[in-house]
């Protein structure tokens, strides 16, 4: 007998039973599927209109993405646990509102009390869920409310303005030809992009979002994990809503309004999971980019905001559809 008739069992057993090919393409198309997304939409719209492919649309595109893209960073962190975090829209209000009220003190002062104030919402969600067992929908969706009234009650229900030129140059000015929000955005996502892919913490936030039980039995600090998740999304929110203060030259409380879906929407059309454990951070920002190419697109060739939104909540939709097809077919 040949030695090519012949097979060795213990060589078969190590590599494992190998995957159905038709399995291994669709789950590539899946993955690959936003970044087409993304380009094609890029694509058409150029064509479309010579104004949407200029260099200073592209900017106009990236600054509109900034903010968006730090909540959707925490958001990311959020969801891969399992949760969801309903007031980042609300905090970008709050903390826009308190360093507007701080800057008179100094600006690096109103900067810190902007995001403090967006870590201790984050804090308050985060212990409400882990320690108080409460659901996070539940828990953010009362902050939502709670932190809005907030920066409406400390604002008197009016724009904050007059803010000294200091605080105005966070968001207005640039370095080497970039503005500050877009080089926030890149050094947040890298940042971020290192923790979830490198290191312990961002082990500990997917496994905890495939399974709390037996991240709690492998000795993970369920508890801890899930209020982190949250303070670093309020954390981030709190960030965004200094800068987007410096960028319309006043803290407004109702200034964030509507973000949180945006921040939802980009997350799930970027391929995380819903019920938390699947999904990567580059995910997201593309989700991001695809919500703000839409927006912007859609904006140069005069569509109306109301087709706009059917648009994106399909997109969600397809989604959700996507990653349900998914997770069927890798159980």
């Amino acid at each position: 007998m040949s030695s090519a008739a012949v097979q060795d069992p213990a060589a078969e057993v190590a590599d494992g039973p190998r995957e159905p090919w038709t399995r291994t393409a669709t789950r590539w198309v899946v993955e690959h599927a936003i970044f087409a997304m993304l380009l094609v939409f890029i694509v058409v719209f150029a064509i479309l209109s010579p104004v949407f492919g200029s260099l200073g649309n592209a900017e106009v595109i990236l600054l509109a993405a900034s903010t968006a893209a730090l909540l959707a960073l925490g958001q990311t962190f959020v969801i891969l646990t399992g949760g969801i975090d309903l007031s980042v829209g609300s905090v970008v209000g709050l903390s826009g509102v308190v360093s507007a009220l701080v800057v008179p003190h100094g600006v690096v002062l109103a900067v810190v009390c902007g995001v403090g104030s967006g870590l201790l919402v984050g804090l308050v969600n985060g212990t409400a869920v882990s320690a108080g067992r409460v659901p996070p929908f539940v828990v953010t969706l009362g902050m939502m409310t709670i932190a809005l009234g907030l920066a409406q009650v400390i604002s008197d229900g009016s724009p904050i303005s007059g803010l000294p030129d200091g605080f105005l140059a966070i968001a207005n000015n640039s370095w080497l030809g970039i503005p500050i929000p877009i080089i926030l955005m890149v050094v947040a996502f890298a940042v971020l992009w290192l923790v979830l892919g490198r290191t312990r913490f961002g082990m500990n936030v997917y496994a905890v979002g495939g399974n709390p039980l037996a991240a709690t039995i492998a000795g993970i600090k369920t508890r801890r994990v899930t209020t982190a998740v949250y303070c670093l999304s309020g954390a981030l929110a709190g960030i965004a809503g200094v800068v987007l203060a410096s960028r319309v030259t006043a803290g407004i409380a109702t200034t964030g309004t509507g973000y949180e879906l945006d921040s939802i929407a980009a997350v799930v059309i970027g391929g995380i999971s819903l019920v938390g454990g699947r999904g990567r951070i580059a995910g997201a920002m593309v989700g991001v980019l695809i919500i703000e190419t839409l927006n912007n697109g859609l904006d140069i060739l005069n569509v109306s905001s109301f087709y706009q939104d059917i648009i994106k909540g399909a997109l969600i939709i397809a989604a959700v559809f996507v990653d349900v097809r998914v997770a069927k077919r890798d159980s």
